[in-house]
């Protein structure tokens, strides 16, 4: 399976020999010189703001990108493998970790779940670097816009990145929704944009029929909360999901069309992917319409929940302790269907932007997550008397969502090479 945001391949018979060297300078470029950060000469309370406990160290072998890796390698198909190495941070070393993430603090009794990598099929994907990321996005800024999973994932980059430095909180919105971070050595921004549908919404009951809330979806007007604010960003990672299974009223053209158990009288009840698909083709256009967005959007895709035993307001849990082999599970049903959608979605967004000099890429997490039951919560997201069902959906921190960090750095890094290749060509 090609990768979604383009081959790569060296081979002599049919690439231009200056071709070759302007690859192998990108790599030495952006793989070589930001390794000479040395990571075991200073001790961990010189490079961290939280020298409460050391963190594990890190090797410092060279993250060289293969040049002959085979064109055909998808770094999102693969299998988890074990990784002695980890964790790269604790409870006790990153102070981001939310409290319903923060499985050691809450007395998770296994550990097995913190000792995994993600191992491509046919190639490697080599652990996140930290040094180097941070030297890649030097005077950039990246966004992450979407719903509580996404600021998962911001989360979990902040402890990764930890081990260098802790940024400062430069947020200008009293919104807790919307954060954003200052890494000052390196003049890096990361922001999080909240907006769980990504379209305007307007809450117009806080119960509701499912006693989650009841929402107005626009969906043909994408949320003006994330898009008035990507044109100054280098990256933008757009995410969207569990949020659609709320009870919902929908909106075209000003008029109501539809909705998801909104339980009305005289509204007709639409099938639950109707807003998914509709929400994320005007999410995308309007990236391709932002006239002054010069940066890179990142479709990370579903990262599926695993209840088992019911649905997570019956009594369903995820208690499992090891990863599933790809030929344990298989995506089906709702998963699968959003999955697809974000998917058709990308490529019509991609051909669209191409021809105004648009950058998509898709980070396709899907398949990776749907093996990893045992890398939720579950009750270890709080104290046993407190009366909270279980989290399935979010990820303990250090956990799984770490791998998305390595899913990253490697795609900054293809970013970087084309971007050398395009100016030195």
């Amino acid at each position: 399976m090609e990768l979604p945001f383009g081959k790569y391949s060296t081979s002599a018979q049919r690439t231009p020999r200056i071709f070759i060297l302007i690859i192998v300078l990108a790599v030495t470029v952006l793989g070589l010189i930001p390794l000479y950060h040395p990571f075991n000469w200073y001790p961990a309370d010189l490079v961290t703001q939280n020298p409460s406990e050391i963190s594990p160290t890190y090797h410092a072998e060279e993250h060289k990108i293969k040049i002959k890796e085979p064109e055909t390698c998808d770094i999102f198909s693969g299998e988890w493998v074990w990784n002695p190495d980890a964790p790269y941070y604790t409870n006790v070393t990153c102070s981001e970790i939310h409290e319903h993430q923060n499985c050691m603090k809450y007395g998770r009794p296994d550990t097995d779940y913190l000792k995994w990598r993600w191992k491509p099929n046919g190639c490697e994907l080599h652990i996140f670097n930290p040094f180097q990321f941070l030297d890649m996005v030097r005077n950039k800024s990246l966004a992450i816009v979407g719903d509580s999973v996404g600021r998962n994932q911001m989360q979990s980059l902040i402890c990764l990145l930890g081990r260098v430095e802790y940024p400062i909180d430069i947020s200008d919105n009293p919104d807790q929704s919307f954060k954003k971070y200052k890494y000052t050595t390196y003049n890096f921004t990361l922001a999080m944009n909240w907006s769980p549908f990504l379209v305007s919404t307007k809450e117009i009951d806080a119960d509701g029929p499912c006693h989650t809330g009841l929402y107005n979806l626009y969906l043909d007007e994408a949320d003006e909360k994330w898009t008035t604010l990507i044109e100054g960003y280098d990256y933008i990672i757009l995410n969207a999901g569990h949020w659609f299974a709320r009870c919902s009223v929908y909106y075209e053209n000003n008029q109501r069309v539809g909705c998801k158990y909104c339980g009305l009288p005289n509204v007709t009840e639409l099938p639950h992917n109707y807003a998914y698909q509709r929400a994320f083709r005007t999410a995308l256009k309007a990236i391709n319409d932002v006239e002054n967005f010069k940066g890179v959007a990142i479709l990370r895709t579903f990262a599926p929940s695993h209840y088992e035993g019911g649905d997570w307001n019956k009594g369903g849990d995820c208690a499992m302790t090891r990863p599933f082999r790809s030929n344990e599970t298989a995506s089906e049903g709702q998963s699968l269907e959003q999955y697809r959608i974000q998917v058709k979605e990308f490529k019509i967004a991609e051909k669209e932007g191409k021809m105004k000099g648009r950058r998509f890429r898709l980070m396709d997490t899907t398949k990776a997550m749907l093996l990893r039951p045992d890398g939720h919560p579950s009750k270890y997201g709080h104290w046993p008397s407190e009366n909270v069902v279980n989290d399935c959906v979010h990820w303990c921190l250090p956990g799984p969502i770490d791998s998305w960090a390595d899913f990253l750095f490697h795609m900054l890094k293809m970013e970087g090479i084309r971007s050398l290749v395009e100016k030195l060509q």
